[in-house]
């Protein structure tokens, strides 16, 4: 009986052993803040949208056209990312609309050349609309972004809504942004 005193003991000091104590510390100031957008998106590739416009036109030899509308919500900034990932396949152009007060105003514009374009699979959850010039446009509700995807020109938009804001930006306002690309 008196060897099994002192295994609680014995348990209780290898424990610590093996876990060991961790008397570190966090400290924190109570005015840290996160990034500003200023700061935070060149930190992850972005630069202003003419930029990064002007970069994939020069690589493309060929001019965008934009829509000329946008969504009817609040923006803060935009930005703009050339993607130029493997030579021309699956470079894409990101134009990114958001506001730093209400952070489920984003809104995205992503461009790609035909060649490199998506291809779109059925899931249940499209919804397909025509554009004033005939051309197909569909809508895919996803699980963040609700997009409308649709050719132009040799290119493919796809024109990407925050879900949360969907009930102000609905699929037909998409449509109609899609349609102020005819200018």
């Amino acid at each position: 009986m008196q060897m099994y005193k002192g295994i609680p003991l014995l348990l209780l000091l290898f424990s610590i052993l093996i876990c060991g104590i961790d008397t570190n510390t966090v400290c924190a100031k109570e005015n840290d803040k996160p990034p500003s957008y200023e700061e935070f998106f060149p930190e992850i590739g972005y630069k202003t949208a003419e930029e990064a416009i002007r970069e994939f036109e020069q690589h493309f030899k060929q001019d965008l056209k934009l829509p000329l509308r946008i969504p009817p919500i609040a923006f803060t900034h935009s930005f703009g990312r050339f993607n130029d990932l493997d030579g021309d396949n699956n470079d894409s152009l990101e134009i990114a609309f958001v506001n730093e007060k209400s952070p489920e105003n984003h809104y995205k514009i992503d461009i790609r050349h035909l060649k490199n374009k998506i291809t779109l699979r059925d899931k249940g959850n499209q919804q397909i609309y025509t554009l004033k010039n005939g051309q197909k446009a569909i809508f895919i509700v996803e699980r963040i972004p609700n997009i409308l995807v649709f050719e132009k020109d040799n290119w493919q938009y796809m024109l990407g809504i925050d879900k949360r804001i969907g009930s102000k930006v609905t699929p037909e306002i998409l449509v109609e942004i899609a349609n102020s690309i005819d200018y």
